[in-house]
């Protein structure tokens, strides 16, 4: 799969070195050159550009950009990225005295207004739930099974591109509905990152019912 990455942080490094690991076509964009040399470099990328050439690049655009500058992002590129797969990892988390609290007002999500910004582009929630050391994991695994990726969007197509590249990962994907439960996802990374951040372990929150 052909991917551009418009950033170059944790996040665009370690989910961009998955990603070449499971044999995808990468092509890092920054604003500044260097560090989209320096980032695409370190993972072993195809190549890298500006955040242009990577919106343009492939049939999926990872957006690995602080939350609060996500929309307008895509929204400078929004006919560049007509009826490509825009995956949303970011978390609009902020700190508050009682804990950690959505930026958004928990009314709606950062990957909804993503898509509003990019009318024609089939934004996608995912990889939004692990903190970016995970994915460099060769192949993320946990008490024997698999890391879940919880994902969620509207298009079938695009829907199915990010199933096949979490696979890819060795990963499993949880389908989580339409575009509009992507802020039920950011609501539940902020509940859990601030249980970690409290020393708590949020995974034993969730059972199974057939382990009672």
């Amino acid at each position: 799969m052909r991917i551009g990455i418009l950033g170059t942080g944790g996040m665009a490094t370690t989910l961009g070195g998955a990603w070449v690991r499971a044999g995808h076509d990468v092509l890092v964009g920054g604003r500044d050159h260097a560090a989209a040399k320096a980032t695409a470099e370190r993972i072993g990328a195809a190549g890298h550009g500006t955040l242009a050439d990577a919106a343009a690049y492939g049939e999926v655009v990872l957006a690995a950009v602080p939350a609060e500058v996500a929309p307008e992002l895509v929204k400078g590129f929004a006919d560049v990225l007509d009826g490509r797969t825009v995956i949303d990892c970011t978390n609009p988390i902020v700190p508050t005295d009682d804990g950690l609290t959505l930026s958004t007002g928990g009314t709606t999500s950062i990957a909804r207004r993503m898509a509003d910004a990019a009318p024609n582009a089939h934004v996608v929630k995912a990889f939004n739930l692990c903190h970016d050391s995970i994915w460099t994991l060769p192949r993320p695994a946990f008490e024997g099974a698999p890391l879940a990726v919880p994902f969620c969007g509207d298009d079938p197509g695009a829907l199915d591109r990010t199933a096949a590249l979490i696979t890819s990962m060795g990963c499993t994907p949880i389908p989580c509905g339409g575009l509009a439960r992507a802020v039920y996802v950011e609501a539940t990374a902020a509940l859990a990152i601030g249980a970690w951040l409290a020393g708590a372990e949020p995974r034993f929150a969730f059972p199974v019912p057939m382990a009672a």
